[in-house]
């Protein structure tokens, strides 16, 4: 399906997540963390999220997208103002790369999918598709219009190559 007129694109920093409807182009940038994409086929509903870590060890007085549990309840509550059902969407899971090496001991983009999976599960939702883990970061681009994620993940050589290319001479 082709871009619609009047499409808003959003574009998503770390803690932030959109939900929108047919109109909407939801992109971000992921390294360690992930991305919840949520559509409604029929109604063309769609959302994400760009959360950080895990959960926080202290709850504070307002919902922070930089969360996963929060994020997701964030989520769930947009679905529930729709009049849609959560059941109703297939959702996708993205991210969670390693950014820092073999060497780091705490693997946080890791963290960061299991505790997608494990939440998704307790709240009675099935992941549909996931890219996550490995090494280095992602782009994503979620067309809410059709469903469709477009998913561009360099190698460590298109990393490496632009890096050397980005050094002054």
């Amino acid at each position: 399906m082709h871009k619609p007129d009047g499409v808003i694109e959003v574009f998503l920093q770390p803690g932030d997540l959109y939900f929108g409807d047919r109109h909407t182009r939801i992109r971000t940038l992921l390294g360690s963390c992930v991305s919840l994409v949520l559509w409604h086929q029929n109604e063309l509903l769609g959302g994400m999220c760009h959360y950080m870590l895990p959960s926080r060890r202290h709850p504070g007085k307002q919902l922070d997208g930089r969360y996963a549990d929060e994020a997701l309840h964030m989520l769930l509550c947009e679905i529930k103002a729709s009049g849609t059902r959560s059941s109703d969407y297939r959702i996708s899971l993205f991210g969670g790369g390693n950014m820092f090496g073999a060497q780091v001991k705490r693997n946080i983009g890791h963290a960061n999918v299991s505790a997608g999976l494990e939440l998704l599960a307790a709240h009675g939702l099935q992941c549909h598709a996931t890219h996550a883990g490995g090494d280095g970061y992602r782009n994503l681009i979620f067309d809410i219009w059709s469903g469709h994620v477009t998913l561009r993940c360099p190698s460590q050589q298109q990393i490496a190559t632009r890096r050397y290319e980005a050094q002054p001479s």
